[in-house]
């Protein structure tokens, strides 16, 4: 009878860990003259055209750059998660 015990508690140990995902964070900068929405746009845009399976991103940090008295350009830093392949 204990060997069918073990036998069940190893399954469900199996199949919790085939069910677990591993994920990354990468950081990576982007900037766009238009708007820090835009900037946010083209990084993740950019992040997925070379990373596969990315599930999202937040903006640590967020700049911009000034010349003239004017914004010329809008820059953030964001941190991207991608979900690793088995």
């Amino acid at each position: 009878m204990k060997n069918k015990k073990k036998k069940k508690d190893d399954e469900a140990t199996t199949s919790a860990a085939s069910t677990a995902t591993v994920a990354r964070v990468t950081e990576i900068i982007a900037s766009s003259p238009t708007s820090f929405e835009d900037a946010v746009a083209v990084g993740v845009a950019r992040a997925c055209k070379t990373l596969k399976n990315v599930t999202g991103a937040w903006v640590q940090d967020q700049k911009v750059d000034v010349v003239d008295g004017r914004i010329s350009c809008f820059r953030v830093n964001l941190k991207v998660t991608f979900v690793l392949n088995e």
